[in-house]
């Protein structure tokens, strides 16, 4: 089984986190604490709850019927023996995906012999504020009564099931080539398993194309770049990319030095580091808020000289503030600030909601903001960007030397933990040291990263 990276753990830990708070809704329970290879005894411990008039609700049931083995979120008791049905996402909305997870919840329950009175999902509410000093569950958490559209999906279980079964009893995996439908909803563990033997330049990796243009691809058994026909419907930047790939060559419009030397200097080059939190931590913040906690600015003067400039905040507290008016006095009012996507945007408006009074000051950052992302997926493109614009593809295809390798941090969502790691009061001072030296650098990282970029681009000329 291949590890799990930090980020699915990421998604698993707030998932569990919320469900410990969801339980503080449902008073009066009992957890079914076996773990899911004990599911026999799961069973067992759940059965016994249930004949207990005075457990009120029990956290992660356990139920085997049809050959089906689930395990409830939480199963609420009700007068006259009847059940509610509660399945805990870390969502903030109902998703298509949740629908099939509870009716084969229900259909299992109902085998079981349960009256069960309500089915849905109870979930985030993105609309919840918290006031800095206590967390209202009733408001943070909302649920959704699914049982018209659960109970309406009941015919159809059967026959599903049955198809899995079938599935699992055959003698290998079945045979399917893999594509989009593997990240859907959720990315297949064994994607890099099912892709090891495709080729380099594979034409799943094309920026932007549909399935529908890769279904196509695979009728006529074409998997390289190199072999997609030049009659073959692409977008103007996916027939570029084609060309690149074939002809082994870069692409250079005649506009691109001009777009890179339309700045003025001293040129900022500026990245910004982010959190969102499930559960919010900071007075004034919404589940999943983004809270900007890091920058790095490399300073580029006209006669080549750079300089750094660098906050991240060192604190258990909202950073916000101290982030906006460390990069206000770090930007100045002179000179283009270049970014790589429009994330910085983003982060700068939602800073302009929250702090009026700096509302102007940071409204005339963004009118600096130059995009660099912007300007190379215009103008340039080389066949090792393998399909993406990230600047995690375009800087070693440009600056091999140059790698993210050898960091201790890799990529933002790795940033983001660790920067949590680092404010914990549990983690010891030692590593609070080493994490914060490996945020300082990766942040530093991206932006001579777009200084670096840039330069060597000017070299094609």
């Amino acid at each position: 089984m291949p590890e799990v990276l930090p980020a699915q753990q990421a998604i698993f830990d707030a998932g569990h986190e919320v469900g410990e708070l969801a339980t503080q809704l449902y008073p009066g329970g009992v957890l079914i604490e076996e773990p899911y290879y004990q599911h026999e005894e799961a069973v067992q411990s759940t059965l016994e709850a249930m004949q207990d008039p005075g457990v009120k609700a029990i956290y992660e049931a356990a139920f085997v019927y049809d050959g089906v083995r689930i395990r409830v979120d939480i199963l609420k008791r009700l007068k006259g023996g009847a059940w509610n049905l509660v399945e805990v996402k870390s969502s903030t909305s109902v998703k298509d995906v949740y629908y099939p997870d509870v009716a084969v919840q229900h259909y299992v329950l109902a085998g079981c012999g349960l009256k069960l009175r309500r089915s849905g999902i109870l979930h985030i509410n993105n609309q919840y504020v918290y006031d800095g000093q206590n967390l209202d569950l009733e408001s943070f958490l909302k649920f959704n009564d699914l049982s018209d559209e659960i109970l309406a999906m009941q015919p159809e279980i059967p026959a599903q099931l049955e198809k899995l079964k079938e599935m699992l009893a055959a003698d290998g995996a079945p045979i399917i080539l893999p594509s989009r439908h593997c990240h859907k909803p959720y990315d297949c563990e064994f994607w890099d398993h099912c892709t090891r033997d495709m080729p380099e330049f594979w034409v799943y990796n094309i920026n932007g194309i549909g399935q529908e243009k890769l279904d196509e691809l695979a009728q006529l058994d074409i998997q390289n770049i190199g072999d997609i026909p030049d009659t073959f419907p692409l977008s103007q930047i996916q027939d570029r990319i084609r060309l690149c790939v074939t002809n082994q060559q870069e692409y250079i419009s005649s506009q691109l030095k001009a777009e890179l030397n339309d700045v003025e200097y001293p040129v900022h080059f500026l990245d910004f580091e982010t959190i969102g939190l499930a559960i919010p931590r900071y007075a004034d913040t919404r589940p999943y808020q983004t809270i900007p906690f890091q920058w790095s600015d490399h300073v580029l003067y006209p006669d080549g000289k750079l300089d750094h400039h660098e906050y991240l905040c060192n604190e258990h507290k909202d950073p916000r503030e101290e982030f906006t008016q460390t990069l206000i006095e770090a930007l100045g009012t002179d000179g283009s600030i270049v970014i790589y996507t429009s994330y910085e945007t983003g982060v700068l408006k939602s800073l302009i909601e929250h702090f009026p009074p700096y509302a102007d000051t940071l409204e005339a950052i963004i009118e600096r903001f130059v995009d660099l992302h912007a300007i190379i997926r215009r103008n340039y493109y080389h066949p090792n960007f393998y399909g993406s614009f990230s600047l995690k593809y375009v800087l070693p295809a440009l600056v091999p030397e140059m790698s993210y390798e050898n960091l201790s941090i890799q990529e933002g969502m790795q940033a983001s933990l660790e920067y949590l790691r680092m404010i914990d009061p549990a983690t010891p001072s030692d590593e609070k040291a080493k994490i914060r030296g490996d945020l300082l650098t990766y942040c530093g990282q991206d932006t001579l990263a777009m200084v670096t970029i840039r330069d060597e681009l000017l070299k094609r000329f």
